[in-house]
């Protein structure tokens, strides 16, 4: 049986080419012929805040933020969200910016790390991303992490505690430094095995080449 391949991902909930980029990779897991869950390839998830400074309530549309964040006019920015939830719909994405909550989000990033510390980050992962940009959920707030988390058999009172504790901020930090290393400007930023990187929502063809690249160099080391 083949070594493991670690796949780290750099990525932000509010991000709708990191959920693209999630199920194009996936994609091209398959194409590896490799299921994430089966052990063949190990995937982490590592935080990156586009925007840090957003307040937790932004009030406004998605839109609206954009405009102002980017200081492009409305009518731009409702077109680059309709190319985005258009190719979104390519991959079985059905995007809602119309139930978007804008907002802050370095606690989700914190719920991801504890729920890799249970060992339920990919599973928390797209609960996430699903909330955010499909259900109109709000993932800034920590009872409504608190529930959604629970949703996946995380023990509710203890994330409640973790997130109010802010036990894996450290973490969260660590993670946006190591993307400053990296010189990781935009999200999704895949690491394939430490060798490769892959900036993007990219084909899947992309993906299972560098998975196949990935694991060629493997076998040459081991048998060298």
């Amino acid at each position: 049986m083949s070594e493991t391949i670690k796949v780290d991902i750099w990525s932000d909930v509010q991000c709708p080419w990191c959920y693209i980029g999630k199920r194009k990779f996936e994609a091209g897991a398959a194409l590896f012929g490799a299921d994430i869950e089966g052990g063949e390839i190990e995937v982490e998830y590592h935080s990156f805040e586009l925007a840090p400074d957003t307040p937790v309530d932004f009030e406004g549309s998605p839109v609206e933020y954009l405009s102002q964040r980017k200081g492009l006019p409305l009518a731009q920015v409702e077109e680059m969200l309709e190319r985005v939830t258009g190719i979104a719909e390519s991959v079985g994405l059905h995007y809602d910016y119309d139930a978007v909550h804008q907002t802050n989000t370095v606690i989700s990033h914190e719920l991801l790390h504890y729920a890799k510390s249970r060992g339920r980050q990919l599973d928390m992962k797209e609960a996430l991303l699903k909330s955010y940009f499909v259900d109109g959920g709000h993932v800034g707030r920590i009872a409504d992490l608190a529930d959604l988390a629970e949703g996946i058999g995380l023990d509710r009172a203890d994330v409640v505690r973790a997130l109010t504790d802010h036990e894996f901020l450290g973490d969260v930090k660590a993670d946006v430094a190591q993307a400053t290393a990296y010189g990781i400007q935009g999200v999704p930023f895949f690491v394939i095995d430490g060798r490769y990187g892959i900036s993007g929502a990219q084909d899947p063809d992309t993906f299972a080449q560098a998975l196949r690249q990935a694991r060629t160099d493997k076998s040459e080391e081991n048998s060298a």
